[in-house]
């Protein structure tokens, strides 16, 4: 059963603040062994690249090791439930992303319910992802590829990271939105979807910008367009989707979540850390050469973020009766 918008922001925005005594005790022993970041794709992809990088700046500042856990497949379904299940302590957290918000509505069976099993902690980066070419397809700019796709209706094949994946939705908002044909070819994980588009089996692919952006920089692949509602600073010639497709937008997004019942005085401790590697100057300007800025904030904010998007891909999944793929 899932809970009502307004019960999860209330869970989200967290309990009654413990008084000081107890905060600081918890304070000074939190974190005293291992804490396992446990990410949902495969080695190398943003989410992976976006893990280690906050795992790497936890490490430091709380004298701990934060490991990062690939647990790929079933659209992140997998990652997600060993965290739902994992002891409320803080020692196992889930790296959160766009596709925990769909498959809220795409599967219709979980073994856990997200927005009641997964509380937020914070969020972490936000990003476009880039409508890229392999340079083999004649098309040179965002209305060429329009024109060069609809005169070719189901033979150009569209990659991405699986269903349900940033990638896979912005393709299917993109089509819905424009009538174009693209054949989707699903993966598991957006690493060997970016293998087979510079390779050439298959054509177009929206990917996150970080992975993308070396092959686009070395002319690997061809730009066409990011996805978010202003351009992107890394590539900042380059033309938003929306500048040709009224309304569209799409964010690649990445957060941290932790089992339901975890205190409060952990998420809050974890917050702020969070808050903190998003504040540090060195910290900024790596994700910054991934063409991606912080989102930062409180528990709540982040709750409200992962409403908005559930909501959102929710409508996207009806109406084109987006199905998960076969197990």
């Amino acid at each position: 059963m899932r809970l009502p918008r307004r019960r999860f922001l209330e869970l989200a925005a967290g309990a009654a603040v413990p008084p000081v005594v107890s905060r600081f005790a918890w304070a000074q022993s939190y974190p005293s062994r291992r804490v396992l970041i446990i990410v949902g794709f495969p080695p190398g992809g943003a989410a992976d690249i976006t893990a280690r990088l906050m795992g790497q700046w936890l490490s430091k500042r709380l004298d701990q090791p934060f490991v990062i856990e690939n647990r790929p497949g079933a659209g992140t379904n997998i990652a997600t439930e060993a965290v739902a299940k994992a002891p409320a302590d803080g020692y196992t957290l889930l790296l959160v992303s766009v596709a925990n918000t769909v498959n809220a509505t795409l599967y219709e069976s979980l073994n856990f319910d997200f927005t009641r099993d997964i509380s937020p902690v914070a969020g972490l980066i936000q990003g476009p992802l880039v409508m890229v070419l392999n340079p083999s397809v004649p098309a040179k700019t965002f209305p060429e590829f329009i024109a060069y796709a609809a005169a070719n209706p189901g033979k150009i094949n569209i990659a991405s990271a699986g269903n349900g994946t940033p990638g896979h939705m912005a393709s299917a908002l993109f089509q819905i939105s424009t009538g174009l044909d693209l054949v989707d070819i699903p993966y598991r994980g957006g690493a060997p979807a970016l293998n087979d588009l510079l390779a050439g089996s298959v054509q177009v692919m929206f990917d996150n910008l970080p992975t993308s952006l070396e092959y686009i920089r070395a002319n690997m692949l061809r730009p066409l367009a990011v996805t978010t509602a202003e351009r992107s600073h890394a590539l900042p010639e380059l033309p938003t989707v929306g500048e040709f497709v009224r309304g569209y937008e799409v964010s690649s997004w990445f957060g941290i979540g932790v089992p339901r019942n975890t205190p409060t005085e952990t998420i809050d401790q974890l917050n702020r850390e969070i808050n903190a590697g998003l504040g540090d100057r060195n910290l900024r300007a790596r994700f910054a050469d991934l063409g991606a800025t912080e989102l930062a904030g409180s528990p709540a904010d982040f709750g409200k973020l992962i409403v908005k998007e559930t909501e959102k891909w929710g409508n996207l999944i009806r109406a084109a009766n987006i199905k998960p793929e076969p197990a």
